[in-house]
């Protein structure tokens, strides 16, 4: 279930807010300029879909995307359930980082969570399946996608280099509860 937690981001152990609602996701994301949003994930992609697949099932919803944010590049980086050696992916995305570019998802099947460390806080979002969400250029941030990783989720980006993060040396990502301890 899409779920945003609200922690200081000197307190992780005292939960300021947590709720499943859409709407207050949304508005709650709004305020550090996050873009989120519940579309519908509706295509069934079969075992083994490969890039090509995923965005032919979503062509409308990436034109769509590219058309409003001007992007010009398009992936899809999906790993099912029991894919081997993805722990040093993990480690990687656990790191806080910023990119120079907005950093933009759909994600199509299972789940993942996004951390964003803004205004004093540390904001979890357990993203799944309809859920389109865009971090600002320059969001301190780390993406969890748990020990036993199940997600598709489509990435857009405006320079086609794609997926360049710059780490900020931080260890704050090791204070806060991982995807496989959230509440």
């Amino acid at each position: 279930m899409t779920t945003l937690t609200i922690w200081r981001e000197d307190a992780p152990e005292t939960t300021l807010l947590q709720t499943t609602d859409g709407a207050e996701i949304a508005a709650a994301l709004a305020g550090i300029d996050v873009r989120f949003e519940r579309w519908t994930a509706a295509a069934q992609l079969p075992d083994g879909a490969d890039q090509d697949e995923v965005l032919a099932a979503y062509t409308d919803e990436v034109a769509r995307l590219q058309e409003e944010g001007g992007y010009r590049t398009t992936d899809v980086i999906r790993l099912p359930r029991g894919t081997p050696d993805t722990e040093p992916m993990r480690r990687k995305f656990l790191s806080e980082h910023t990119h120079s570019e907005d950093e933009v998802r759909f994600f199509v099947e299972g789940s993942g969570a996004f951390y964003l460390r803004a205004g004093g806080h540390v904001h979890q979002v357990i993203c799944e399946a309809d859920d389109l969400i865009s971090v600002p250029a320059g969001t301190r941030h780390w993406f969890d996608m748990g020990p036993d990783p199940f997600f598709c989720a489509i990435r857009l980006f405006t320079d086609p280099a794609g997926w360049v993060a710059e780490y900020t040396g931080d260890d704050i990502a090791g204070r806060f509860p991982t995807l496989d301890r959230a509440a």
